[in-house]
């Protein structure tokens, strides 16, 4: 029993993943008496995810104090980064690009890649990899600022037809995301400062948040191969999509890493230990992207077949980390 359970600890981004995939593919081809309540589904997991995310930024918001949230030098680096990919795809797409082609297409995955914000899950992950969690917390804070400021100022040039202005386009984003971001800090606070023994409970049982974000990543996945095999799109656009999605992931976390290192080495850190933790922190922040809300944004605000650059990303990210935390293992074993 205790392998078992050592088992599913080790591989349970990988377990959630392939749950995820193998329940749609089982609503789809073996229960077809279920597909009449296939909306009432999805509305059901819809509901779920937001519930596990605020209880996920809740706990990594508890698990820092309120004056370990400021911005760092590295983190305005990483934003220039998203700005200045975003806005270079948008005017090869504006000026160089046919309207519905593969290539505009492609160019609005890129720009959907770019500018999406970082996970709420990251802490998590973070965490668990032995990073630096409040830096993580900032920078998703920041980064979806940035959206919420980059994407209304370009939508009405690429998609004038829909009519949204920046003032209500910047409203949907801020509705969208900011009440999952003020909320659990908000309540962290309020317990902190009420239910001090109740707090205490939730930092000493922290490591709970990363089940509930591999329950997150197996509706994540779910719903992407949903929206993956219930599209219209032809091979060609769909791989189109799929390899810029992957060249984007893989990028990200290049570029993250990178980044980690120069952070580390400019802070002259003594040990390998105090490194990681700045390498995973500035890794994360830049790799790991809310795919939930690329999904939203790629069918509200995009062409609508872009939102499966969200699905895609999901699943290249989380193998990415599944990568990462394996390695992490075998170090840990060989020490």
């Amino acid at each position: 029993m205790a392998r078992i359970l050592s088992f599913f600890k080790h591989w349970m981004l990988p377990i959630a993943m392939t749950a995820g995939a193998l329940l749609y593919l089982a609503y789809r081809y073996a229960f077809p008496a279920l597909h009449p309540y296939g909306k009432l589904f999805a509305a059901v997991v819809k509901g779920i995810q937001p519930v596990l995310i605020f209880s996920m930024l809740f706990i990594s918001f508890s698990c820092i104090k309120p004056s370990q949230i400021r911005p760092h030098r590295w983190q305005f680096r990483l934003l220039t980064v998203q700005t200045l990919v975003f806005v270079g795809a948008a005017l090869l797409a504006l000026f160089k690009a046919e309207p519905g082609s593969a290539g505009y297409l492609a160019l609005e995955c890129l720009m959907i890649c770019a500018i999406c914000p970082t996970a709420a899950a990251a802490p998590v992950f973070t965490a668990k990899m032995g990073g630096d969690i409040a830096s993580l917390v900032t920078y998703v804070v920041l980064a979806n600022l940035l959206t919420s400021l980059l994407v209304p100022l370009f939508l009405p040039l690429l998609h004038p037809s829909i009519g949204v202005s920046f003032w209500a386009a910047f409203g949907m984003i801020l509705a969208k995301v900011f009440p999952l971001l003020l909320g659990p800090f908000l309540t962290s606070l309020l317990v902190r400062a009420l239910l001090p023994a109740f707090h205490r409970k939730v930092v000493e049982n922290s490591w709970l948040s990363f089940y509930i974000w591999s329950f997150s990543l197996m509706l994540a996945i779910l719903m992407s191969v949903r929206i993956l095999m219930g599209s219209m799109a032809g091979g060609l656009v769909i791989g189109v999509l799929a390899a810029v999605s992957s060249l984007c992931c893989l990028a990200n976390f290049a570029i993250g890493r990178l980044a980690g290192l120069r952070v580390g080495r400019d802070r002259k850190q003594a040990s390998a230990g105090s490194e990681g933790n700045v390498v995973v922190s500035v890794t994360q922040s830049l790799g790991q992207k809310n795919t939930v809300f690329s999904i939203w944004m790629g069918y509200t605000f995009f062409t609508p077949i872009t939102s499966i650059t969200g699905g895609f990303y999901s699943i290249w990210q989380n193998l990415i980390n599944s990568w990462q935390l394996e390695q992490k293992r075998k170090k840990e074993n060989n020490l």
